[in-house]
């Protein structure tokens, strides 16, 4: 979903006649459907199959991102994002919960698996700005795509041979800051504040995310000057930011396997603040080193959420939860993209950087009211 975030600033808005500005919101209706499909995917995959739903997703997308790259208009382009957006619903509210089902501690599972994903993301400013230097934007489509499909194929004859099956829960005893996924007992009135701060710090989680995840290459085009003086050097270097940032997952999931949610919470949300006012009016170097500063808490932040409603839901309604989750974030995510193309024509990326820092200053209102002790014994 990605490629056309990096396409659409180093090489389409030049091959299109069209401003930076004015060719970003054609991805709107792909992360809209990307937020909106998440709740029936996962409300299908609990009534039907968890391993079925992904194997939809594997081909659908493959096939979605195939057809995408033959378009010949930006309206065009944004039914193809809207259908790659469709099926790559499917994975959060599915492929999470088969993450965490059986298994005791699951803040450095889920971490692991975002950190593969965030591979992805970084992975997406690479090959993209590798690919428009080499043979154009089309192919940044069509190689992602084909490759998605022979991992579903893959994926096909492990389900086929029953590799897909739930785990034991053999990770041992559960600590004072952990608990097998879905074995809390907690009243109703606190299951109700706990979800409306994960809906909320979500939301606004989403905002941030998608905000640096999209207009990180046009930044480094912007602020790295001598740097990046070709797509292929933009996109890398937004891998490396993306790649280190990624390992801020690792960390925040191991501690939370082993301390309290709300202090690691905290910790992260400060720091968003601190590092996004930072960047301001930041170039050269200092702005890439700054910018490896605020991806790593925003990404450091992704496994928090799903730890917290992964304790909280019992397996046979979770793909649901999750589903309302995603459909929270991934619509605020579609916001963020007409929103940064708004603040960039009208002011300038500082003015993000300010945006950015009031939401994860409203994060850490909004977590602090957060119980202090979440996880008890099984």
């Amino acid at each position: 979903m990605l490629v056309f975030a990096t396409a659409a600033a180093l090489t389409l808005a030049r091959e299109w006649g069209m401003s930076y500005a004015e060719l970003i919101p054609y991805a709107t209706p792909g992360f809209v459907a990307f937020g909106l499909f998440s709740l029936p995917a996962g409300w299908l995959a609990d009534k039907w199959s968890r391993e079925g739903m992904m194997l939809v997703f594997f081909f659908g997308i493959g096939i979605s991102a195939v057809a995408t790259a033959l378009a010949q208009s930006p309206l065009q382009i944004a039914f193809g994002l809207f259908a790659i957006g469709v099926f790559g619903a499917i994975y959060h509210p599915v492929g999470i919960p088969l993450v965490i089902q059986g298994y005791v501690k699951t803040g450095l599972r889920i971490a692991v698996n975002g950190v593969f994903g965030n591979l992805g993301v970084a992975s997406a400013a690479l090959l993209t700005g590798y690919l428009v230097d080499q043979s154009g934007w089309r192919s940044a489509f069509i190689w992602p795509g084909l490759v998605t499909i022979v991992i579903g194929v893959g994926y096909a004859f492990l389900v086929a041979r029953g590799h897909s099956k739930e785990p034991s829960a053999d990770e041992g005893e559960a600590s004072p800051a952990t608990a097998i996924a879905g074995n809390l007992q907690l009243g109703r009135n606190l299951l109700i504040r706990i979800f409306a701060i994960v809906f909320f710090s979500t939301a606004v989680g989403s905002l941030v995310f998608q905000s640096t995840t999209f207009s990180l290459p046009k930044i480094f085009d912007e602020r790295l000057g001598d740097l990046a003086i070709s797509a292929t050097l933009v996109g890398w270097y937004a891998f490396v930011v993306f790649a280190i940032a990624s390992m801020g997952q690792l960390v925040v999931g191991y501690l939370l396997d082993r301390f309290s949610i709300k202090a690691i919470f905290v910790g992260v949300a400060i720091f968003q603040v601190v590092f996004f006012l930072a960047m301001i009016g930041r170039v050269g170097s200092i702005a890439l080193l700054i910018a490896i500063a605020f991806m790593l808490v925003v990404f450091g932040q992704i496994p928090i959420n799903d730890v917290l409603v992964g304790r909280v839901t019992k397996t046979e309604w979770r793909s649901r939860a999750y589903g309302l989750r995603y459909v929270i974030g991934f619509t605020v995510m579609a916001s963020a993209v007409p929103m940064v193309a708004w603040i960039y024509a009208r002011w300038s990326f500082d003015a993000l950087f300010v945006v950015l820092a009031a939401a994860g200053a409203a994060i850490l209102i909004a977590v602090m009211m957060l119980p202090s002790q979440l996880a008890s014994k099984a």
